[in-house]
């Protein structure tokens, strides 16, 4: 059983939403006023990593919260991955606990729908010896997370005002690293397949938890080789990036790419498609900021035309020791 939160705890969390601060992002072309009509506000929740410890059930709460007592709110949320803190290296009653927090805050504190993108912390006992699995239980590696998100597959898509969204699942195995950022040959061609069936009129918005192409995977100190350059390990960036790239410049219509996993904020315009990484609601895993960028989540308007505007928002949410 999960702990309710007291009346002083939801008093802080009300308290915190009651501001909102919009961290401004780079205009382009597309941010330009022009005559078009919003079909949907959605809010990109990405990277909330519930846990009992650090605040963190109060902090999804307080931004929950923020978004859904805006002056003008968002129709639908995106949650984009890493949903709880971790399930890839901790036992199974570590994992049930964290999703029945997730579970009680989106049944007490959310009324809008959600929409869930499966995130690396997200797979339940990949890494063995950690979490002391073997590979056999009944909610082992990613079932449990569909189970929670009322699915079938780890991923899918879904149209909504005039939009078509791709829920990717980003997360593959890999020997060393337990995981890697690529889909497989069978999630490949479902792609190819549901991007040839959606109206060519109908733009697209593409959500992964990893990115598919972000500058951020350089920040902090990237890695480089002997010969100086920077190496990009595939647990940070799509290793398929080429094919998907390919796919992309093949559908036009495919306008705009969310992602979240590096807990920092950018935008990449290439090749007709921008890339927008969204911080994290966990801030640096419910530590305060990470590398100057303040736990927040994305605002991102959609519009008849294909274009769209996007703010990341700073949701006050601040440290608790």
């Amino acid at each position: 059983m999960t702990t309710p939160l007291t009346r002083r705890q939801m008093l802080q969390t009300t308290a915190i939403a009651t501001g909102l601060t919009l961290l401004p992002g780079p205009l382009r072309a597309d941010d330009a006023p022009r005559s078009r009509q919003r079909r949907v506000r959605i809010a990109h929740l990405t990277d909330t990593h519930i846990q009992p410890e650090r605040g963190a059930v109060q902090g999804v709460i307080a931004a929950l919260h923020h978004a859904q007592g805006l002056t003008d709110p968002p129709e639908l949320i995106i949650s984009g991955g890493d949903t709880i803190m971790d399930a890839l290296a901790v036992s199974r009653d570590r994992t049930k606990l964290q999703w029945e927090l997730w579970q009680q805050v989106i049944r007490d504190e959310c009324s809008l729908p959600v929409e869930s993108c499966l995130g690396n912390h997200d797979v339940f006992g990949w890494d063995k010896q950690a979490s002391g699995t073997t590979g056999q239980e009944a909610e082992w590696g990613k079932r449990w997370a569909c189970e929670v998100f009322g699915r079938d597959k780890t991923y899918g898509s879904f149209d909504r005002a005039g939009w078509h969204f791709v829920m990717l699942d980003s997360i593959a195995p890999h020997e060393q690293r337990v995981y890697e950022g690529r889909l497989d040959d069978e999630q490949f061609a479902w792609l190819q397949a549901d991007l040839a069936a959606a109206p060519a009129t109908m733009p697209v918005l593409v959500v992964s938890h990893i990115p598919i192409v972000s500058a951020t995977v350089l920040a902090g100190n990237p890695k480089q080789n002997a010969d100086r350059d920077f190496v990009i390990p595939s647990q940070l960036m799509h290793s398929d990036l080429p094919r998907l790239r390919d796919l992309f410049w093949k559908y036009k219509n495919v306008k705009l790419c969310l992602s979240g996993h590096i807990h920092l904020v950018d935008r990449v315009d290439f090749d007709g498609v921008t890339y927008l990484c969204n911080g994290a609601v966990s801030g640096a895993w419910w530590k305060g900021d990470h590398r100057h960028t303040k736990a927040g989540y994305g605002l991102v308007d959609l519009y008849d035309d294909g274009t769209f505007q996007h703010q990341y928002v700073d949701y006050g949410w601040r440290h608790q020791a």
